[in-house]
């Protein structure tokens, strides 16, 4: 066996991870305890990353050869290499000069490597002559760019991991990092058990995990971010907190910000935000007494139509307080994808350009051009990501090509991004992995290399460059993104202008390194001292790290010299605008989406796990208690959410974390894993269906997180569950093939389940859960083949069927050598009592109670229990009621009772994530009489 150092592909912390694996196969994986942002901590995804990339996985879900559609609306055809791009050269040089070089869209993504995004970058601006390409990080980052480059004047996060173990107040804004960035999230709560007056106070809508965990949770208003934070201000400058000696020497533009606040008095800020006056009062007193203070924030700021103002306010008070520049102090904005900030260096966005250089500025063009050695960089901005899918849908642009993304599931508005990926002439997808929406829509299929495989460097939150190295060859004819778009543009020079293509000489993923390091020279980010060679001797890297140096810069900006044309930070003079869609009459319900804790993005990864579908098992809309009861609604009964854009159906599910008026989807539930029809009979498009394509006229980033929805009871009396174990090399491709079946039905979800483990490990294994609705039964000829899929529908299983009623039921038994049966599979049709409690004897994999068969007699199941526990511990596969009936024996204080539970259960003992309810649950849970004590101890 053998081992290579790389970096997590998930989130934006950059954890270092080492892979095992024998040079063919990756075997297993685990943190790296020399890499400075995670210390050998990872979180459920990156844990399973090993999981996702085993040879049966690779066989039924990637894209293992270049494919393209013969004739439109017809199946994509494997083809060769050579096949492929030329016919993708000549389309688009056909378009090109046809139509101009801005009908070509290019669309990438903050999950490519900093070197892919260089050549991309490179294709578009320096061979097709326009700034036609975008990237996913501007639905998630686009935001912090512009607020940071607005009050400091760069983009450039001033902060490091290592400002949480120094700060006294913690200010957590629009995130929920226990689910969204676990591994900081441990840091986090280090840094508290070592100081515990550090303070915390989170401002979420939501009650999370992470507000939780707060001192202080102050459940602001969906939309009403500035209001607060112009309340803290008014507050903080009453209270005589603000720092004016920094104001007066390091700052500009404080006078009219003053004036500005002046009005947002703790009562008017409570009207704004919903909050209480206290509340507000103690935060303001916190942030600037309590010091030094750290703001932490990801989305709940950047998904915004006034997503630039609310980064830019949280700013000013940081500078009005002068904590910015210190150990424990600064606005640190969070990243939400791993090389979303590698992608900001290259300059991989419609409006700019490599080193942080500005479009807008002619020398910066100048000095670019020179760089690449071409007569001029255009000056007209491309069009961002909603613009670019609006254009295409109008028929303006020609062409996407789409690389490492899946806008099929993550845009907004959903039926405008279709319209655009059907009308286009051309839509190119690369991708790794086939499994994924968008794919269905490409004219060519490229496969491209994912983790483990790639070779490239990665930009992470806190600025450090960490290298990615390739730990087995490529499956398949898959190659890396970078070698793939070089091919494309070196056949579209010689096609349009033969004399730029030495421009894409590349040999290896380190030539184009070499080359963007030369362009950030002089530049605030300059990285001219560092090199591969340093990275791989010396570690993780941040930047600034100029020629001649030894190490990277941690923290910015603590001589009070900022990255302005004159030094000083400027505040941002912002108003507090109300939400772009407010909820009314006819769109009661403020929706707003969000992360889960163990899945990842439109899931086509962490999708192929059944492990990571436990702790949330599925698609559901969180609704509070009090409007469940308003609308005669029952935990599980289905329900229309509609915007004034589509609509979504999904069961309700109670919930406490969200208000009255509010409701909450996970962003990841997408038409991979949702099915059924609107109300027009449409095929409906996941949660995407609803939220809100307007965006934030600064950063163009749209406002994504909330949504003005109604949502109606759905009546579909007919309902079948069907769940069956499956060989691990057929699950995943069964659910491919289930997956066109399943606009048949009204409704329905199709999710793996299982415990996937090494190849050594006996009780591995892995199998389909279907849920399905309808107002009637769809009819056998639609029923059998999922049957048969599911093996449900063999010789020897166990039947039962009630035409009159429309009842179905089915059973897959095993015997053992005793005799004794186990359920590997089945099927509930009309009624479905009693599924849940069939649901824990397949996933337990316990004995029947009785013979088989008295499971099929009428009102069997109807006398069952009603429902099984929830997962709380990925890890080790550890139930809530589990937990409960030991933390019911465990005695002493709440850290002692917690060590007990790990040392019983090991629940939180290997990635963490679920720690913060395992918290919340010693709180809640009473040790059982006849040990001592009833009540918890205080």
């Amino acid at each position: 066996m053998r081992e290579t150092t790389s970096t997590c592909c998930y989130c934006g912390v950059g954890c270092g991870v080492i892979i095992e694996h024998d040079g063919v196969q990756i075997t297993g994986v685990r943190g790296d305890p020399q890499h400075p942002a995670n210390f050998g901590r990872l979180c459920s995804k990156g844990a399973t990353l090993h999981l996702t990339a085993s040879a049966s996985v690779t066989r039924q879900t990637r894209l293992l050869s270049p494919m393209r559609r013969l004739q439109r609306g017809g199946p994509p055809q494997p083809v060769s290499w050579d096949d492929a791009l030329t016919h993708t050269a000549d389309e688009l040089a056909r378009l090109h000069r046809a139509h101009g070089p801005e009908s070509i869209g290019v669309y990438i993504s903050g999950q490519l490597l900093t070197e892919d995004y260089y050549v991309f970058n490179k294709l578009v601006k320096g061979l097709l002559g326009s700034n036609q390409i975008d990237t996913n990080s501007r639905l998630c980052m686009s935001s912090a760019v512009a607020g940071y480059k607005a009050t400091l004047g760069a983009d450039a996060p001033p902060c490091a991991y290592d400002d949480l173990q120094h700060a006294q107040t913690v200010f957590i804004t629009g995130s929920n990092m226990a689910w969204a960035h676990p591994v900081l999230m441990r840091r986090l709560e280090d840094a508290r058990r070592a100081n515990p007056t550090q303070k915390w106070i989170v401002a979420d809508p939501r009650r999370t995990e992470t507000a939780e965990s707060a001192d202080l949770h102050l459940p602001l208003m969906p939309g009403s971010d500035v209001a607060l934070y112009h309340g803290l201000l008014h507050l903080l400058l009453w209270e005589g907190l603000v720092d004016t000696g920094f104001i007066a020497q390091h700052t500009e533009g404080f006078d009219a910000l003053r004036d500005r606040v002046r009005d947002h008095t703790p009562r008017e800020t409570a009207r704004l935000t919903g909050l209480a006056e206290d509340d507000i009062v103690t935060a303001a007193r916190w942030f600037g007494s309590h010091t030094p203070t750290l703001s932490l924030y990801c989305q709940g700021l950047n998904q915004s139509s006034s997503g630039t103002a609310k980064n830019a306010a949280l700013i000013n008070l940081h500078l009005a307080t002068g904590q910015i520049g210190k150990p424990g102090a600064g606005p640190f904005s969070l990243t939400g994808q791993p090389n979303a900030m590698g992608g900001r260096e290259v300059g991989g966005m419609a409006n700019l350009l490599s080193g942080h250089r500005d479009l807008g500025d002619p020398t910066h063009r100048a000095e670019v051009a020179r760089l690449w050695g071409v007569p001029e960089v255009p000056a007209k901005p491309g069009l961002t990501a909603v613009e670019m899918f609006e254009a295409a849908a109008d028929g303006q642009v020609k062409a996407l090509w789409i690389a490492c993304t899946n806008p099929a599931q993550s845009m907004p508005d959903q039926a405008t991004v279709r319209r655009a990926l059907e009308r286009a002439e051309l839509v190119i997808v690369q991708e790794a992995f086939a499994t994924t929406a968008t794919c269905a829509f490409a004219d060519v299929l490229l496969p491209a290399t994912t983790w483990g495989e790639k070779d490239g460097t990665v930009t992470n939150s806190e600025r450090r460059i960490s290298r990615v190295r390739p730990a087995v060859p490529a499956p398949g004819e898959a190659r890396h993104d970078w070698l793939i778009a070089r091919d494309v543009a070196q056949q579209l020079a010689a096609r349009l202008m033969p004399e730029r293509a030495a421009l894409f000489d590349y040999p290896t993923a380190e030539s184009i390194w070499l080359e963007h390091r030369e362009s950030t020279r002089g530049r605030d980010l300059d990285i001219t001292g560092l090199s591969y060679e340093m990275l791989e001797t010396r570690g993780p890297q941040q930047w600034p790290l100029p020629e001649g140096g030894s190490a990277g810069r941690v923290r910015l900006y603590e001589d009070g010299h900022f990255a302005t044309a004159n030094g000083r930070a400027r505040f941002a003079d912002v108003a507090f605008t109300p939400l772009a869609e407010p909820r009314d009459a006819r769109y009661p319900f403020s929706l707003n989406t969000g992360r889960l804790r163990d899945q990842w993005h439109g899931m086509s990864r962490t999708g192929t796990l059944g492990r990571l579908y436990g702790h949330e098992g599925w698609p559901g809309v969180d609704m509070h208690p009090q409007d469940l009861q308003r609308l005669r609604l029952n935990e599980g009964d289905l329900v229309r959410v509609r915007s004034r854009r589509g609509e979504v159906l999904l069961p309700v599910r109670r919930s406490d974390s969200v208000k009255p008026t509010q409701a909450f989807i996970a962003m990841h539930w997408g038409e991979e894993v949702l099915s059924g029809r609107d109300s027009a009979g449409r095929a409906l498009a996941g949660v995407n269906a609803v939220t809100l394509p307007s965006f934030c006229p600064q950063s163009r980033q749209p406002e994504l997180k909330h949504a003005a929805v109604a949502i109606d009871k759905v009546h579909l009396p007919w309902r079948l569950t069907a769940m069956a174990w499956l060989p691990a090399e057929r699950a995943l491709a069964v659910r491919e093939e289930l997956k066109s079946t399943l606009s048949r039905f009204d409704f329905a979800s199709l999710l793996p389940f299982g415990r996937e483990g090494d190849a050594a490990d006996a009780s591995a294994r892995l199998g389909l859960l279907l849920r399905a609705a309808a107002a009637e039964s769809p009819g056998d000829d639609a029923l059998a083949p999922i049957r048969a899929h599911l093996g449900l529908g063999e010789p020897g299983v166990l039947a039962y069927q009630d035409a009159r009623r429309g009842q179905q039921r089915a059973l897959r038994i095993a015997r053992d050598e005793s005799g004794a049966e186990r359920l590997q599979g089945f099927w509930v049709a009309g009624d479905v009592s009693g599924e849940a409690w069939l649901r824990s004897l397949l996933e337990a994999d316990q004995t029947l109670p009785g013979p088989g068969r008295q499971l099929l007699a009428p009102g069997a199941l109807a006398r069952t229990p009603a429902r099984t526990s929830v997962q709380v511990c990925t890890c080790f596969n550890v139930s809530e009621t589990a937990i409960r009936a030991e933390l019911g024996r465990c005695q002493g204080t709440a850290d002692e009772r917690l060590v007990g539970l790990q040392r019983a259960l090991k629940c939180g003992t290997e990635c963490g994530s679920c720690l913060p309810k395992l918290r919340l649950l010693v709180q809640q849970t009473p040790i059982a009489e006849g040990l001592g004590v009833t009540t918890m101890p205080t």
